[in-house]
């Protein structure tokens, strides 16, 4: 089946990106030992790039794409967005900056099982309007979930939840949950390592389209030379450090 095209301007223009990891430090403790995952790591999300992070297993690329996101904090060093660090905010302040800048795409999708592809593509939009807010917003939520399910081929799924779907739809399911708040930046974690080659090469193409479309900064973390390659920059990480 040919795959949906992202219409241009199906998403409003993200605005410039510049992000920032300086020194990056974590570790992580076992028992009583400390295992050291980044190494002092420096690294920059230029706007509207699409940037790949390329090693192979255990060399930190999720660690560091999950300081780079807010989803962790580093144990040293700074996360600059636009100049201020946001490893140094409270986790509720960095929590929403999170729901409003970034949107995150996983290799095993982590859709809510017992939500519709509707529903989990809203998600994000309604868990920004706070308490109360989202049964007035959810009308137009609703709407841009469908726009957006639409522009990822899958209208006709809407009302699937995840079990119903292949693993390439669960995936256009996340892509399309993760444009849902207009993110400056869509990190995705080897979104294609759980797919076959066909659904897989379909995920990329719509991932580009994406990119090209809204003009948000993309960083896709990857053990594939293939899909670095396809990537404007590389940065290549080997036991936690940055090689070059």
């Amino acid at each position: 089946m040919q795959q949906a095209q992202l219409p241009r301007h199906a998403v409003r223009p993200a605005p410039e990106a510049h992000l920032r990891a300086q020194n990056v430090v974590k570790d992580y403790r076992i028992g009583r030992r400390t295992l050291r995952v980044l190494h002092g790591v420096n690294v920059e999300v230029r706007g509207r790039e699409l940037l790949s992070i390329v090693g192979p297993s255990g060399a930190g690329k999720s660690t560091l794409l999950h300081i780079l996101g807010m989803l962790d904090t580093p144990t040293e060093g700074k996360l600059l967005h636009r100049g201020r660090n946001l490893a140094e905010l409270s986790p509720l302040k960095r929590a929403d900056m999170r729901n409003r800048l970034f949107g995150f795409v996983f290799q095993f999708y982590h859709l809510l099982g017992d939500f519709t592809a509707r529903e989990n593509v809203a998600l994000p939009a309604l868990a920004q309007t706070g308490d109360g807010a989202w049964r007035r917003h959810s009308r137009d939520t609703t709407s841009r979930a469908m726009f957006l399910l639409e522009t990822v081929g899958l209208a006709d799924r809407a009302e699937h939840r995840p079990a119903q779907l292949s693993g390439g739809e669960r995936q256009r399911v996340a892509i399309a949950r993760a444009l849902i708040n207009e993110p400056e930046i869509l990190f995705c974690d080897e979104p294609t390592g759980n797919l076959d080659s066909g659904a897989g090469q379909a995920v990329l193409d719509l991932l580009h389209g994406v990119r090209d479309n809204t003009g948000c900064a993309m960083v896709i973390v990857t053990h594939d030379e293939k899909i670095a390659s396809a990537c404007e920059r590389a940065v290549r990480l080997v036991d936690g450090r940055i090689t070059d």
